[in-house]
């Protein structure tokens, strides 16, 4: 049976890296984030004010597209981030600090609840938990010259909004991953286990915790 899984988690977690090794380890076909071929990332890390409503609309439509295109797939999918985690997270930010106006905000997220209207949910979210030092760390070793200016305590609020939007999402189950403990890139183990927890969670198990 088609699964569809998506993996969340903050700037840094190691979302891309999962999503990669997931989709080899069990054969699904992974969507990424749009990042690399994004026009307005670069300019939005040196201006967020000016950019931010044009930043969060691009990857609206993408995720929208994304998400359409895997429900339509006939084969089993992981999800690098979700169109669900921006509107509660990084736009919801971003007006919270005064880098998109509230017009522009209340703008967008009525297109979000127009679009999602025509949505099925994923069967699961897998939320990837980090600590600020972990996600400093991990935006380091990858060396992207637009991350470098990401503050401690921007990281440190868009962890706080993960917290309050894992806690009150409902549409499918989430299983927690403690992202500070587990490095799954270099331990075949610790990516043995979580994909082991995966399959637990999609095959009904209520209760699937990290020892």
């Amino acid at each position: 049976m088609k699964k569809f899984i998506i993996v969340s988690g903050n700037i840094g977690c190691g979302k891309s890296s999962l999503t990669d090794l997931l989709s080899k380890r069990l054969g699904w076909k992974p969507y990424y984030e749009v990042v690399e071929n994004n026009p307005y990332l670069e300019d939005f890390y040196k201006d967020m004010k000016k950019w931010s409503f044009h930043l969060q609309v691009f990857f609206l439509s993408k995720r929208f597209n994304h998400h359409q295109e895997i429900l339509k797939s006939p084969t089993s999918v992981v999800q690098d981030r979700s169109i669900y985690e921006d509107v509660d997270i990084f736009a919801k930010n971003l007006n919270l600090q005064g880098f998109m106006e509230d017009r522009d905000y209340d703008n967008y997220r009525e297109l979000f609840n127009i679009m999602t209207q025509f949505l099925s949910p994923p069967d699961l979210v897998v939320y990837l938990q980090a600590s600020v030092p972990t996600l400093l760390k991990r935006i380091a070793l990858r060396g992207r010259d637009y991350e470098k200016t990401i503050s401690e305590e921007y990281l440190n609020q868009l962890n706080i909004l993960y917290e309050e939007w894992i806690e009150n999402f409902n549409i499918c189950p989430i299983l927690n991953v403690p992202a500070d403990d587990l490095d799954f890139v270099k331990s075949p183990e610790h990516l043995k286990l979580i994909t082991n927890k995966i399959l637990d969670k999609l095959q009904g198990v209520e209760k699937v915790v990290f020892d």
